[in-house]
């Protein structure tokens, strides 16, 4: 059995994709925002709440995972759980149309998604990469006689 540390991310960029939901909630909690669309602002409330918990699933224990395939298949899918969920809440902000806080509210999705969308992609290409590799010595092994 692999290393099941070898498939997770840095604790630093996890330390920052924490601090950065946390500010967008706290906006989106707290903050001045107006909408005048019924109910939406709940919406987004729930929309940034699932955006946490997928961002959790990100930095999940994959011990439980024998292989190392499978544990790097769980961690893209996680990647791709919080970059749709990061994409539902950014379409729901869309209908924020007012209030004092509107531009952290902006500032804070902003941050978050290029901390997604930058940090995370060189690692999901990595894994992506890994997973190829581990595929084609898959096949190979198959192949020998």
């Amino acid at each position: 059995m692999d290393a099941p540390e070898d498939v997770a991310l840095p604790a630093e960029l996890m330390a920052q994709a924490q601090a950065q939901w946390m500010t967008l909630m706290t906006v989106a909690v707290w903050g001045d925002l107006k909408s005048e669309q019924l109910g939406l602002l709940g919406k987004l409330r729930k929309r940034i709440l699932d955006l946490g918990e997928r961002l959790k699933s990100l930095d999940g224990d994959r011990a439980w995972i024998p292989k190392r395939r499978e544990r790097i298949k769980n961690l893209l899918g996680s990647c791709l759980s919080a970059r749709d969920a990061l994409l539902q809440a950014e379409r729901a902000a869309q209908g924020v149309t007012g209030g004092r806080d509107i531009g952290k509210l902006s500032e804070a999705f902003v941050a978050l998604h290029r901390l997604i969308t930058s940090e995370l992609q060189g690692h999901e290409n990595a894994w992506a990469e890994t997973l190829q590799a581990l595929n084609r010595e898959a096949l190979q092994e198959d192949d020998e006689p």
